[in-house]
């Protein structure tokens, strides 16, 4: 499993996503052929993120015959979760609502997005009501 403090540069989470729409047990040439079958990245620049991603946790390296397969070791959602409460604490010292505040404030939203907001926060209400009366 990757550790707290393993954060994921912006090619390891381009290589990431590719591989968690992919599936499981993905090989460099497959990795290359999906994603850049124009040269627009080098097999070794990619066999070199993925081994990194093994380093730091976030794949399992398996040889098979002669090709290396790789695995990821958590769902997108857990890295997305780890990564976001990381940004919070550091950024918004823990505080979602500041976060919230922050983004909605930042962004132009329209009228469905913030129709779309409320209902989170309304679906997110009615579980906490649900746990708390349950």
């Amino acid at each position: 499993m990757a550790s707290p403090d393993k954060q994921l540069t912006d090619l390891e989470w381009e290589v990431m996503n590719h591989i968690w729409e992919l599936g499981d047990k993905i090989s460099v040439r497959e990795m290359i052929d999906a994603y850049y079958p124009d040269g627009a990245k080098a097999y070794t620049t990619i066999q070199t993120v993925m081994n990194t991603l093994v380093d730091k946790g976030f794949l399992t390296k398996e040889k098979i015959g002669l090709v290396n397969f790789y695995t990821p070791t958590r769902k997108r959602e857990q890295v997305i979760h780890k990564e976001m409460h990381y940004f919070i604490n550091k950024v918004f010292r823990g505080s979602m609502p500041q976060f919230v505040k922050y983004f909605i404030g930042e962004e132009s939203l329209s009228e469905q997005e913030i129709t779309e907001l409320k209902e989170v926060i309304r679906e997110k209400e009615d579980t906490l009501k649900g746990e708390n009366h349950g």
